[in-house]
């Protein structure tokens, strides 16, 4: 279905396309045909889904950050990292093209559904809402990457298109927060079908919208919304397995508040084939964790490594926090494949396994580590190549904690009562059980309090696409993303660490992405270009 409605939708120059579906061949509906049924409008709000995220924009996300590499190749986003990145960056384009294309399908939507006879009043208001989300959620997506952006809520021109110039980033979030309040008492708190967007679901997005300009006393307004007045806004909590939270046979669990829908029988995902051991049945691997995510994880008594005097270096992986095991493999690691049977993975140089580090220029991981986080046993029994039919969650109830816990920490308000319903409950469901994991740790430094609390985030939401959007944020890209990336302790025979990139941030430059050459030349009213970029 969304197949036949995107060719009726032919989008030019990726800012607007065309203005009407009258230039669609005889065979295709055209403005005056396609708004005649419910069915058919529905169809449009589907297509408007599609557009709004998906596996292939999460792992995209994920790798701007600090926790992995795209290796193989210098690709976009590998250049982005390194320092290289310039107008005419594919990546910037097509994110660009993408999101504006979204933005069209919801103006087209919201500009016709008027004309659809007999759609019921509360239906159309919860269309109409839902398609409100969406087109905020790009928009939230575009001004996050590029600051100051065209900003339009109907189907403009061609012509408008050429001349129309940037609007500043606060104006469209002011727009995106008054959009999320109206919504949020228009939609259910239990949508009719799941996978579409609820109340919870704009009050998370509005929490975090809040959560991107450090706003922390309306983060913890919304956030409070989800915590303390549940049913009101929807009834969530934590799934009590951190592993199992991302497989299909637990879709839709009671912590999953927004996400994006896959299944064997109309569409998949295939990223985990280029992301899980070679001895299983990987292609290739194109994007792998680096040493200095492992760096990080907990030792099992709640410490960094550096700090535990029981961490043992010669058995790096024993002994740490449970979500290391839940979301990356590396040597010696227990893999469990979808008929119930063990494979122990060697990634060591010199295993000779399938598996084991070979170089930096090989198919194989570069870093010496694959990724086990969203791998779906039950994808792979059904599906071949590592085709996925898990969920890609957007949001869920522990990000909504620890937003809560960030906003009442930063805003001074952090206290025993805060910790045990946030970080303490998210270490109990991981599997920590040593007291000095769960303590509220009052005799830490604010400094140290904040360190903590970013890294239980980066932990918990690992691979979920939503740690490079902190690291801007915070205003620490010199300190996340600048300097060498390693991998396993592989190189020389297994003596030391893997020399990766060389990664460049520029604190003048690199916050926001550059306005497409191509859209700069079409239409000029988009200069002058974000800093550090050339026009």
């Amino acid at each position: 279905m969304i197949k036949n409605i995107l060719l009726s939708f032919s989008v030019v120059l990726c800012l607007v396309g065309c203005n009407s579906l009258d230039q669609s061949p005889e065979y295709q509906h055209t403005d005056d045909t396609f708004w005649l049924s419910v069915e058919n409008s529905d169809l449009l709000v589907n297509m408007a889904y599609s557009q709004m995220y998906g596996a292939n924009k999460l792992w995209d996300d994920e790798a701007l950050g600090d926790n992995l590499i795209q290796g193989r190749n210098n690709n976009d986003i590998r250049l982005i990292r390194n320092g290289m990145a310039d107008p005419s960056l594919n990546h910037f384009a097509s994110e660009w093209k993408g999101a504006y294309e979204g933005i069209k399908t919801c103006n087209k939507y919201l500009e016709n559904v008027d004309r659809v006879p007999g759609m019921a009043a509360d239906f159309k208001a919860q269309r109409t809402s839902e398609i409100r989300f969406i087109r905020a959620f790009l928009l939230f997506r575009l001004t996050n990457f590029y600051g100051d952006i065209p900003f339009f809520i109907r189907d403009i021109t061609l012509e408008e298109s050429k001349k129309i110039s940037r609007t500043p980033k606060k104006d469209v979030l002011n727009f995106i927060h008054n959009e999320l309040d109206e919504i949020m008492d228009i939609l259910p708190a239990i949508p009719s079908a799941k996978g579409r967007i609820s109340k919870g679901a704009a009050v998370a997005f509005q929490t975090r919208a809040y959560l991107y300009e450090n706003n922390w006393d309306m983060v913890i307004k919304y956030a409070d919304r989800l915590i303390n007045q549940q049913p009101t806004y929807g009834s969530y909590e934590l799934f009590p397995n951190y592993e199992t939270l991302f497989y299909s046979e637990n879709k839709y669990n009671k912590e999953v508040i927004l996400d994006y829908g896959y299944s064997s029988s109309k569409r998949s995902w295939g990223e985990m084939y280029s992301r899980v051991p070679m001895s299983q049945g990987a292609f290739l691997n194109h994007a792998a964790p680096i040493q200095e995510l492992v760096d990080v994880y907990w030792t099992v008594n709640g410490l960094p490594i550096s700090k535990d005097q029981e961490y043992d270096p010669s058995r790096p992986y024993e002994n740490r926090d449970p979500r290391l095991s839940c979301s990356v493999v590396y040597d010696g690691f227990n893999w469990v494949d979808e008929k119930g049977n063990s494979h122990i993975i060697r990634t060591s140089y010199g295993s000779g396994t399938k598996d084991s580090w070979e170089g930096i220029n090989s198919n194989n991981s570069i870093t010496g580590y694959y990724i086990r986080k969203y791998f779906d046993p039950r994808s792979r029994e059904k599906l071949n190549n590592y085709q996925q039919e898990n969920n890609i969650i957007m949001f869920r109830y522990a990000d909504v904690l620890l937003m809560y816990a960030e906003a009442m920490f930063e805003s001074g308000k952090m206290s025993q009562s805060v910790w045990d319903i946030t970080i303490k409950k998210l270490r109990e469901r991981a599997g920590f059980s040593a007291s000095s994991a769960l303590e509220y740790p009052s005799s830490l430094s604010a400094d140290e309090m904040r360190e903590l609390i970013r890294n239980e985030r980066r932990i918990e939401l690992v691979f979920e696409g939503l740690r490079y959007y902190d690291i801007i944020r915070w205003k620490e890209g010199k300190k996340y993303l600048d300097g060498a990336a390693h991998g396993a302790r592989f190189a020389n025979n297994n003596t030391s660490y893997i020399l990766l990139d060389n990664r460049k941030f520029n604190e003048g430059k690199d916050y926001l992405w550059s306005v497409p050459r191509d859209e700069m030349h079409k239409n000029p009213n988009l200069k002058p270009n974000n800093p550090g970029y050339a026009e």
